[in-house]
């Protein structure tokens, strides 16, 4: 799968992320420190989460043909002057996910959305999500209904490296979200099954946790908890997209009893229990949760 048949909105959007990418990668340093401020989920922002995100939002909403553009970091939609779903498009970013790593310099990541309708929005709106991941290598993964592939990011251009990104049929990993007395019993006795199958990766980053599920195959989960049964990830900003990712690279997301794709959208910045991975590992997870 490329994007070089994609509709020249969804190419400009990824294009404007990947170009993106490296200024964000760089302008990390001398950012890791807080500001005097919270997002809308109540969660203090990073220097570098106030930067990556007003570069993007100044980038993405300026594009032809982008109606809406939303962030995890503002608590309001920008209206850019057309309508999604008649000829435009909405974007939907968390500009850097698992800023928290910034402090311990761990992976992050940049995730976006291209829905075809305003927001807050279903996930079966969306054209293509995708992510960048700030590791060792910054490389980006761009899902569309033809299937997943996956970039190398350098000096803004784009290599591809993998034109059909696949989970493996044999899982080899897990990472599971929330601290572990604040469990449902009934999640907590799932993941005593898989923590005697599967091995251990989890580093506070969604992104590079999902990008070993990818590379591996496997799951990811961030459950409800008890003390927050809605779970800790945004819908239109995480569990959309990268539902849409996963489930395009032959796997399945759920929030434990459905699609995320199918989840109804109430308020822009609703969260989500969410568990992505191999199909039979989530389907065995519904089974258990039920």
């Amino acid at each position: 799968m490329t994007l070089e048949n994609a509709d020249p909105i969804v190419e400009s959007v990824v294009a404007t992320v990947a170009r993106s990418a490296t200024e964000i990668r760089q302008g990390l340093i001398g950012r890791r420190g807080s500001v005097d401020a919270e997002n809308p989920s109540g969660e203090t922002q990073k220097e570098a989460d106030v930067f990556a995100d007003e570069l993007l939002g100044d980038r993405l909403a300026g594009i032809d043909g982008v109606g809406q553009f939303a962030s995890e970091e503002r608590p309001d939609l920008v209206d850019c002057g057309e309508t999604p779903g008649e000829g435009a498009y909405a974007v939907a970013v968390d500009p850097l996910d698992g800023s928290s790593n910034l402090e311990s310099n761990n992976a992050m990541g940049t995730i976006f959305a291209v829905y075809d309708a305003p927001l807050p929005a279903l996930g079966r709106d969306l054209v293509a999500a995708g992510y960048v991941l700030y590791g060792p290598i910054v490389t980006m993964v761009v899902a569309t209904d033809e299937g997943v592939a996956e970039y190398e990011l350098s000096g803004g251009e784009r290599t591809l490296i993998d034109d059909d990104v696949t989970l493996p049929d044999d899982p080899v990993v897990y990472g599971f979200g929330g601290r572990v007395p604040d469990w449902p019993e009934d999640f907590e006795a799932y993941a005593r099954e898989i923590e005697t199958e599967l091995k251990l990766r989890y580093g506070g980053a969604m992104i590079a946790d999902v990008n070993q599920v990818l590379t591996y195959g496997g799951i990811f989960a961030y459950p409800g908890l008890e003390s927050r049964p809605e779970g800790k990830l945004r819908l239109q900003f995480e569990g959309n997209p990268i539902g849409y990712v996963v489930e395009r690279a032959g796997g399945r997301s759920s929030d434990g009893e459905r699609s995320l794709l199918d989840v109804e959208p109430g308020e822009l910045h609703d969260r989500t229990p969410v568990h992505l991975g191999n199909e039979a590992l989530i389907d065995r997870l519904e089974s258990a949760l039920e």
